[in-house]
């Protein structure tokens, strides 16, 4: 339950570092060792630590860029590696997405997110910690 609770708490730290825009935040919680790919809305996939940073400082240090809010996060751990599941609220839109994590030197890192359009509202949106025991 701890662990879940813990990668929910990192994919926290990623959206408030993209709410509050803060670069410096957003480095810190992306991986450093392991491979790192990100696919924004309407962008072509990128792939490489590099890439995905520079793409990270072009939206938050855009000034029109809209604030973005996740809700109905749910969590699920496979060994070191883990996945969120949410959805992004920005402006009127609402977006599916998916970040992935690494135990990277004893933290949650980002390795993956990804985003789209989600032209369906789910029927409910409470953040749960989802825990299955098949993978533990």
């Amino acid at each position: 339950m701890q662990e879940h609770a813990d990668i929910l708490f990192a994919n926290d730290a990623f959206y408030y570092a993209f709410q509050m825009k803060d670069l410096e935040a957003m480095d810190g919680l992306w991986a450093r060792g392991a491979p790192v790919a990100c696919t924004h809305p309407g962008w072509p996939s990128l792939s490489g630590r590099d890439q995905v940073m520079q793409s990270w400082q072009a939206i938050l240090t855009n000034p029109e860029s809209l604030a973005v809010t996740c809700r109905g996060a749910r969590a699920r751990r496979y060994g070191e590696v883990a996945f969120v599941t949410c959805y992004e609220t920005v402006g009127e839109n609402l977006l599916a997405a998916t970040n992935v994590f690494l135990r990277e030197d004893g933290a949650w890192k980002l390795v993956h997110h990804q985003a789209g359009p989600c032209h369906v509202a789910p029927p409910e949106l409470a953040e749960e910690e989802e825990e299955d025991s098949r993978l533990q």
